[in-house]
């Protein structure tokens, strides 16, 4: 029930969408007398959900939050483009969980889902793929909140919505708190000489068929855990989209220079193996990228999971971009 991360997809989901923890609690209970519920504020409306939820269901980018925040999972969507990112622990979880969607929304098992007996589902799809959901015949099974991403940076907040609807703020807090000390500490490492260089950042979602690339500014998911540390991507948007639309853009090949130019170093998306993805590798091959100041001068530095959309996958980017970096302290 997740979507891929591609300039089409994702630039289709809407900015507007609020990310903010909105839940509140009412005191009150259920008609059923089940226990006591709250009104949670979600994407698809004000949503009486329990207020300590015992079996939840979790689809597209709710499932590495809440596998991680420990919520009392009773099925979950195929998450397979997070495997990589999850630690042992959290891996086997995911696949012990039965499976009541695919990748895909439309790959929604109701059926197994009704079967599970939820008494919360929490949909972590883009506000245009829930029109995929039959989102009605689910509220007949258990109380739905959809909390879907919008820009890449909103991880953070997306995250803590989702765990605070299902009762797991516990972990993600120590988890946020853990992830928050490593940030400054590599902030403080750095402190001298990364956020004196103008950067630029190639994703890995450019389309080589067509021959273009994807340039992400600050606040994408190529960028916006390096942030955390110092780092400064410079140049905006020509024309903001939704979504990620509004931090990267897909300027042709033959606008390299242009792009990034004016960069004095710049860092690229590969993949959790360290593998240079093909829409990287494309613009890599490039005479025109040979040729820019910041790559003659060898500062190029590589990025491994840029899709951490949770605290203790961010981590592993934190363990990565200090991997990476390092060489700036030894020139």
């Amino acid at each position: 029930m997740s979507i891929r991360r591609s300039s089409g997809l994702v630039g289709a989901v809407a900015l507007a969408l609020l990310v903010t923890g909105c839940g509140s609690s009412d005191g009150g209970s259920d008609d059923s007398g089940k226990g006591k519920t709250r009104t949670f504020a979600a994407d698809n409306g004000k949503i009486k959900i329990p207020s300590n939820p015992k079996r939840v269901v979790a689809t597209g980018y709710a499932v590495p939050a809440l596998i991680e925040g420990g919520a009392p999972l009773v099925g979950i969507s195929s998450w397979k483009r997070g495997e990589s990112m999850m630690s042992k622990q959290d891996l086997a979880t995911y696949k012990k969980t039965p499976k009541v969607a695919g990748e895909l929304a439309t790959e929604t098992n109701y059926e197994a889902i009704a079967e599970a007996e939820p008494d919360l589902i929490v949909i972590g799809v883009p506000a245009p793929v829930l029109g995929d959901i039959d989102v009605k015949r689910l509220e007949g099974i258990a109380p739905v909140v959809a909390i879907g991403p919008t820009v890449p940076s909103a991880w953070r907040d997306l995250a803590h919505k989702q765990s605070d609807a299902a009762g797991a703020l516990k972990k993600f807090d120590a988890a946020k708190e853990k992830y928050e000390a490593e940030a400054d500490k590599l902030s403080k490492k750095y402190e001298d000489v990364l956020p004196k260089l103008k950067l630029g950042h190639v994703g890995a979602y450019g389309e080589t068929a067509k021959g273009t690339f994807q340039r992400e500014f600050g606040g994408s998911w190529g960028t916006n855990i390096a942030e955390d540390v110092g780092a400064k991507y410079y140049g905006k948007v020509k024309k903001p989209g939704p979504g990620s639309k509004a931090v990267s853009e897909y300027p042709s090949i033959e606008e390299l220079p242009d792009a990034l130019g004016k960069a004095d170093a710049i860092t690229y998306s590969v993949n959790p193996d360290g593998s240079v993805p093909k829409p990287v590798k494309y613009v890599m091959d490039s005479k025109l990228w040979k040729n820019l100041p910041a790559v003659k001068a060898g500062k190029t530095f590589p990025i491994r999971y840029t899709e951490a959309a949770t605290y203790g996958q961010a981590m592993q980017t934190l363990g990565a971009i200090d991997t990476s970096f390092a060489p700036l302290l030894k020139r």
